[in-house]
């Protein structure tokens, strides 16, 4: 980052190392791996991006506000934090390029050019502003297409209901036409998706209904193979299981199964598919998943990072990456999204501890 960039940021000096320690002693990672504290006193940090310079931003839910998080010294840790944005609708979802930051609110999507010279003075353009204004399951993860496309979900603004065209898709926003496409149908609400780096495939988090029990239905790790394809709610959840309201009548069949059925409730956020070189062979292309963790299961679930094997399209396992934020119903944290650093590490966004942790491998 070039020297006359530093020298104009504004922001805060972040908590001390012994704080840091503190919260990332809870964690474990699996041999060979450290995860340490990258910025802590981001409040609700949710989506992450990171520009062509190094900067880091972060997006918010509940707080409303868009940060940029800075690494003067290039120590993997940042130093400084900038106040991009605030007072905005859930601005959850945030995505760099071109030099530009877009941020997805409720019900718009908008823009700052030329963010990491602009930072705190950068003007809000509006991109796109069509999309329903419903609060609930209305947060949005977006990210842009290999094509140029912005690819944006709308959640159901319900625990279940009916099929509705405006709710329960993914979309692709063209932003010189404002064109949208519909690239997935009956999904309730996903708040993760990432392209497989080898066959293009978008693949996606949904998030499973409410009020069927601890055990029913899973949530869901899905692929698009088809552009338009239905994913089955509110007719059908985890693939086979029918709705005791909207299933009547119809059949499984009809709809797109699950690449991957999770543990009900454990709320599956961010999902990235690692590209780095840092991480051992075995890491490459496999998919990590952020779960958020339950919020009305009699005994929690969730609350990991997870790594889903996947070999020629296919889920071949499921295992831990990041445990350690929830012990004996005591939650300490909750991963949401992850971004992949130039160096290979991998950023991991958290927030109920309001802090981005930064997971490295140790190379001998």
């Amino acid at each position: 980052m070039n020297n006359k960039l530093v020298s104009a940021l504004l922001g805060l000096t972040f908590a001390s190392s012994a704080m840091a320690t503190d919260i990332t002693d809870r964690l474990s990672v699996p041999a060979g791996f450290t995860i340490e504290p990258y910025a802590l006193n981001v409040d609700n940090a949710r989506q992450l991006a990171i520009s062509d310079n190094g900067v880091v931003y972060a997006g918010s839910r509940k707080a409303g506000n868009v940060y940029a998080l800075i690494d003067k010294d290039q120590d993997g840790r940042a130093d400084k934090q900038v106040l991009i944005a605030e007072g905005l609708n859930m601005p959850s979802g945030i995505a760099y390029k071109d030099g530009a930051l877009y941020v997805a609110e409720v019900e718009r999507i908008i823009r700052f050019d030329d963010i990491d010279n602009k930072l705190d003075k950068a003007k809000l353009e509006v991109v796109y502003d069509k999309f329903p204004d419903k609060r609930h399951h209305g947060w949005k993860f977006i990210r842009f297409a290999p094509s140029g496309e912005l690819i944006v979900p709308v959640g159901v603004p319900c625990n279940v209901c009916a099929e509705d065209p405006e709710f329960g898709r993914i979309f692709s926003l063209n932003l010189e036409s404002k064109e949208l496409t519909t690239l997935a149908e009956g999904v309730r609400n996903s708040v993760g998706f990432d392209f497989h780096p080898d066959s293009g495939k978008l693949w996606f988090s949904d998030n499973g209904r409410d009020m069927m029990g601890d055990d029913i239905p899973p949530c869901e790790i899905n692929r698009i193979d088809e552009v338009g394809q239905h994913f089955g709610f509110p007719y059908f959840h985890g693939g086979t299981i029918p709705d005791p309201e909207f299933g009547k009548g119809k059949n499984a069949a009809d709809y797109t199964q699950p690449a991957l059925n999770l543990g009900a409730h454990v709320a599956p956020l961010g999902i990235h598919f690692y590209t780095g070189e840092q991480f051992p062979s075995d890491y490459d292309k496999q998919l990590f998943v952020a779960e958020h963790g339950s919020w009305n299961r009699s005994k929690k679930a969730g609350y990991r990072v997870m790594m889903a094997k996947v070999e020629d399209g296919q889920v071949t396992g499921y295992e831990p990456f990041i445990t350690g934020f929830m012990e004996n119903e005591e939650t300490f944290g909750r991963p949401v999204a992850m971004v992949q650093m130039a160096d290979g590490s991998l950023l991991v966004s958290d927030d109920y501890a309001n802090a981005i942790y930064r997971v490295h491998y140790n190379k001998k």
